[in-house]
């Protein structure tokens, strides 16, 4: 049975290295958070430098130098794995990380509920095969080989009872750096794999990332599958979506001319109209282009 959220305390945990997001993004998805969210009681922001300009009510911690290292900060993002290294984070309460391009719609402490034991680490599910059971018996049967994997845009977890997904990380790394093992390439791969008995699955019915949710290769699909009622109800509720690996930021979706399409780097096609987006394209305009991250439609 899930925990209920109910009073529970928790803190709000972001990550921010070099330049690309500007403390008035930064403090745009706290402001979202804090308009839509029972709590958080804490919001921390890992950083890399001391950052000007940002909300007094954030608290900024050091990302420890080790992580701060070239090859953890390429296109693998293993320096997000400092959140789970030792005396980074308090260990009083459960925490919610978000990646900065993530746009928040609704109370996002309802993510909480996924954690059904203190120990559990929940992510965006993101392979064909899913956390549970059999993925647990499959990577038993394999050696670790075979594991289902999540996206990392959204992890939910205890910072008392994780401090080992950093520690296996760092001494795998001393043997084999990042290309060694399949699971060292990604910070995700990596969280999937050292934690598989533990992995939960933030489900599609609160967090979506926005290509797999809303991009597909072909136009009559993509309509198609916007026009399901059970899919548009599911869409109303979402609590937040997460732009991952998108050349195009928000602020760029939000000021494209309507009817506007673009194909990523996979083939899929984003196009920009409500007849394929919904609601949605309304409340990324509001969010990014208006600035208007504490209500919107």
């Amino acid at each position: 049975m899930a925990v209920a959220t109910g009073g529970q305390s928790w803190q709000c945990v972001l990550v921010a290295w070099g330049d690309k997001y500007p403390p008035a993004e930064i403090n745009r998805l706290v402001t979202a958070i804090r308009a839509r969210s029972r709590g958080p009681d804490r919001y921390v922001l890992l950083t890399d430098r001391d950052r000007l300009e940002l909300d007094a009510g954030i608290e900024q911690r050091r990302i420890p130098d080790w992580y701060l290292q070239e090859e953890l900060l390429k296109g693998g993002c293993q320096a997000k794995l400092c959140l789970f290294e030792a005396g980074v984070l308090p260990v009083d309460m459960p925490a919610i990380y978000l990646d900065l391009d993530t746009m928040v719609l609704g109370d996002i402490s309802q993510l909480l509920t996924v954690l059904d034991r203190p120990d559990a680490i929940a992510i965006l599910q993101s392979a064909i095969l899913p956390f549970g059971v059999f993925a647990r018996w499959l990577s038993r049967r394999t050696g670790g080989r075979r594991y289902a994997r999540g996206n990392s845009s959204i992890v939910v977890f205890h910072p008392a009872h994780s401090a080992y997904v950093a520690e296996q990380f760092r001494a795998l790394f001393a043997r084999h750096g990042t290309s060694g093992l399949k699971s060292l390439r990604a910070d995700e791969r990596f969280i999937s794999w050292v934690a598989q008995p533990v992995m939960r699955a933030v489900p599609g019915r609160m967090v979506v990332k926005f290509p797999t949710e809303y991009m597909l290769p072909w136009r009559w699909l993509v309509y198609l599958r916007a026009g399901l009622p059970w899919v548009r109800r599911r869409r109303a509720g979402l609590l937040a979506v997460t732009f991952p690996g998108m050349k195009l930021k928000g602020e760029d979706l939000a000021a494209l001319p309507e009817g506007a399409t673009f194909t990523d780097r996979k083939g899929r096609r984003l196009f920009w109209s409500d007849w394929a987006l919904g609601s949605l394209r309304a409340k990324i305009i509001a969010y990014y282009r208006s600035g208007d991250a504490s209500g919107g439609p």
